[in-house]
């Protein structure tokens, strides 16, 4: 062969493997946007626990490889498993609970990314690989996850082979944390500002009935509330429902209704 045609074929193999890699590439991020779809269609109208269990599944069904999906979440001290895909990914979050490292625990105790090729020979977790593979689980991927100030999260995505995520199927997973933490931290915050909501109305309520029954009756704000107070524990109705009365009735029941004996 000649230097040429040595040169020429050694240009056209270089350019057939940057074509793959480009093919492949744009393979995860076609997977990747048809993840991030489905999360913030899921998420729209999602309680936190249903938003945690949308990460979960997507993961399981758009990471090659994944046998099993889980998230979990540490409040001071305290890890938990607020979703799961199964059985199996639950027990397998629980051991490493219970040895207080693991994958997992570490990702988010070290602010990092964990992928053990293999769990039955990898050094830093001898016994959680140990009692894991009885599970059937062989590798995983482990991520941190930043939901909120006060919540703290992590991805854990498992298979029951050795070596399973490559380095495309971990870069899908570091996007479905990342995506997946913002989308759970915006259902955080749109709970919270329904409950204040909720508060903020009851609050209002409950001074709209106290003002009624203060000009209605002579009465201080204090008496006023006492007569509220009092309706609610004799008719055991909560206190927003019967200020809601007084409100939309003028009306204060304050002694419940007698039976004949």
């Amino acid at each position: 062969m000649t230097r040429v045609t040595r040169e020429r074929t050694e240009q056209t193999g270089s350019s057939m493997a940057e074509a793959v890699q480009s093919q492949q590439v744009q393979f995860h991020l076609g997977v990747i946007a048809d993840a991030f779809t489905e999360i913030g269609e899921r998420v729209k109208a999602a309680t936190m626990g249903s938003a945690f269990q949308a990460i979960v599944d997507v993961a399981l069904h758009h990471v090659p490889g994944t046998a099993a999906a889980s998230m979990t979440t540490v409040n001071d001290v305290t890890f938990r498993t607020v979703a799961a895909s199964s059985e199996i990914a639950r027990q397998a979050d629980q051991i490493q609970y219970e040895l207080g490292t693991g994958p997992c625990v570490d990702a988010i105790l070290d602010r990092t990314i964990y992928r053990p090729r293999d769990l039955t020979t990898d050094p830093r977790w001898p016994e959680y690989g140990r009692r894991v593979a009885a599970l059937g689980l062989r590798s995983m991927l482990s991520y941190r996850m930043d939901i909120g100030p006060a919540l703290i999260g992590g991805l854990n995505i498992y298979s029951d082979q050795v070596d399973a995520f490559d380095d495309g199927a971990a870069t899908i997973g570091l996007f479905l944390a990342t995506h997946g933490a913002i989308a759970a931290s915006a259902v955080a915050e749109r709970t919270k500002a329904e409950q204040l909501e909720h508060a903020l109305a009851s609050n209002r309520k409950i001074g709209m009935a106290v003002g009624i029954l203060m000009a209605r009756h002579k009465v201080t704000e204090t008496q006023a509330f006492d007569l509220l107070r009092i309706a609610s524990q004799n008719t055991h109705r909560k206190l927003r429902d019967v200020a809601g009365d007084v409100v939309d009735h003028g009306t204060l029941d304050v002694a419940p209704p007698l039976r004949d004996t």
